[in-house]
């Protein structure tokens, strides 16, 4: 008598047996009618949220740029809901979307079954979205606006800084470039000197200047060296016997291409003070969520955003790791893609600078932007330091402040000073005289002279307008409000979706991947 095996999951015994009773299991069933995969997902699913706010989206620029001809193209709204949809579920790779594309029937239900492979997939993002990504985000904020989520009433905006996708060993620095290239050229310029006493017999073939335009004051390129070596080589030809001369040549030939190396680096700097050799866009930066890093720089982007009710309203990139650097451009963007500024701007004291106080006084915004001193103005401690410029009485009729000691400090000279960004600030000195028989001196003056103090008017009422709005009523609110709004937005992003390195390399798809994700997250809120 042959044993028949027990079925699995199905307990050995007579009493058991007769207790324990299990629903029909077939993998194989088959069914009369297929099924559709709009039956497996739920009726408020987060995946038909963005459908149904995609579908309402103006794409327009991007079906601009399919021209047409060859073989058909997956539809671009099918792809924009898959990729933005594999955003939320933390896939954020061309391969990982077209596995669930084979395998997730949400995505399936998305796709409508189709299957773009990952080659597909990857094009769609880091080509057909490089330059309308910007107007697809906007078109989504305007759609946000007119569900009623958003307002453009308060705006919170803050930057944080996301590691880019680049080794961290491969750092160029500005300084190291410029001190190498001037020893290059130090020694280039040896060599031409050489090679002008060479041929001191001959200055007939370089004008009666005898290389003087070669010389230090000279500006030494690597267009320049290459017409002089094309020279000398022509010379060499009529004179093979000048070995000590081909030697001098050689060696220019040599060092040409270090010259050429240093010009274009200098060229990728663009006002940065580094940048990565794996994506020569990013510039090292200092990111304050690793406390292990131990101050070690990493290449990086500085990621500003806007937002208004925790949805993302604005978001730039930029390759400053100054945050105050970074609102103008931001804000310029931000009402390029809308027509129109927020009212109200609300930020930390890191955005607050002379610069950013007038574009917003010029733009008739409203900042509720604090400045580098707001808090200790707020301190008892801060009020009762007669020592503090901020507190030292000023005498507008004569044009002169009053020091700790009672005596008048006089107005010296206005200097002109140039920010990093080319912004001019001006600043009147003044000038106290007799500090050294004073008591207060050892506290008063830092240095071996009388005091002398540095005042930007200008910079002391906007912030003088500026503390008053940040202590109002209103002010109050807001200032309990900015963390909450912006630094959700950049947690939900960290931590929740799990992105914290860029995938993409270079400004432009960098852009294109901190779009998706704030769109990512703007559905979430929806849906939520």
């Amino acid at each position: 008598m042959e044993l028949q095996p027990t079925p699995p999951g199905k307990p050995k015994g007579k009493a058991r047996h007769s207790q324990v009773t299990f629903k029909p299991y077939q993998q194989d069933q088959m069914f009369l009618l297929p099924l559709s995969f709009g039956e497996l997902v739920p009726p408020n699913h987060l995946a038909r949220v963005i459908s149904r706010a995609i579908d309402r989206m103006n794409i327009e620029p991007l079906l601009r740029s399919y021209k047409g001809g060859g073989t058909s193209s997956y539809h671009p709204r099918m792809m924009l809901k898959v990729i933005i949809y594999a955003y939320t579920q933390k896939r954020f790779t061309s391969r990982q979307i077209a596995k669930a594309l084979r395998e997730d029937v949400i995505f399936m239900w998305l796709s409508g079954n189709s299957r773009p492979d990952f080659r597909t997939i990857n094009h769609f993002r880091s080509s057909r979205l490089k330059e309308t990504i910007d107007s697809i985000f906007a078109s989504l904020v305007a759609l946000l606006h007119e569900e009623g989520y958003i307002n453009f009433e308060h705006y919170f905006q803050d930057g944080t800084k996301m590691e880019a996708n680049a080794n961290k060993y491969s750092y160029v620095w500005r300084k190291s470039v410029r001190r190498y290239k001037k020893q290059l050229e130090e020694k280039i310029q040896g060599l031409l000197a050489h090679i002008d006493e060479v041929n001191e017999k001959e200055n007939a073939q370089y004008g009666d200047s005898d290389l003087e335009e070669l010389g230090e004051e000279a500006n030494l390129t690597s267009e320049k060296l290459s017409a002089i070596v094309a020279e000398l080589d022509k010379k060499l030809e009529e004179q093979p016997e000048a070995q000590e001369l081909k030697s001098t040549v050689k060696t220019l030939k040599k060092e040409l291409p270090r010259l050429a190396r240093y010009e274009h680096q200098e060229q990728l700097f663009e006002g940065r003070n580094s940048y990565s050799k794996t994506d020569p866009d990013a510039t090292f930066m200092r990111l304050k969520d690793e406390p292990l890093n131990k101050g070690q720089l990493k290449p990086a982007y500085n990621i500003q955003a806007g937002v208004e009710n925790q949805f993302v309203v604005g978001v730039s990139v930029h390759q400053n790791a100054a945050d105050s650097a970074c609102l103008i451009e931001h804000l310029d963007k931000l009402e390029a893609q809308h027509g129109r500024l927020p009212k109200k701007v609300i930020a930390d004291a890191g955005y607050g600078c002379e610069e950013n106080y007038a574009y917003l006084q010029k733009k008739g915004v409203t900042a509720f932007v604090k400045y580098s001193t707001f808090h200790r103005e707020q301190k008892k401690a801060f009020k009762e330091d007669p020592i503090h410029t901020q507190n030292l009485p000023y005498d507008e009729a004569r044009d002169e402040f009053i020091c700790p000691a009672g005596k008048p400090m006089r107005y010296e000279k206005t200097v002109e000073v140039t920010t990093a960004t080319g912004y001019k600030v001006q600043k009147r000195i003044y000038q106290a005289e007799g500090c050294a028989g004073c008591e207060l001196y050892r506290h008063c003056c830092q240095g071996k002279t009388d005091r002398r103090i540095y005042i930007n008017f200008r910079l002391r009422q906007f912030q003088n307008r500026a503390r008053d709005h940040l202590l109002s009523e209103e002010g109050k609110s807001l200032r309990a409000r900015r963390g909450v709004e912006i630094e959700t937005v950049f947690g939900n992003i960290k931590r929740n979706l799990g992105f914290r390195r860029f995938w993409l390399r270079g400004l432009k798809k960098v852009n294109i991947e901190i779009n998706l994700l704030c769109m990512a997250h703007n559905m979430i809120k929806m849906a939520a």
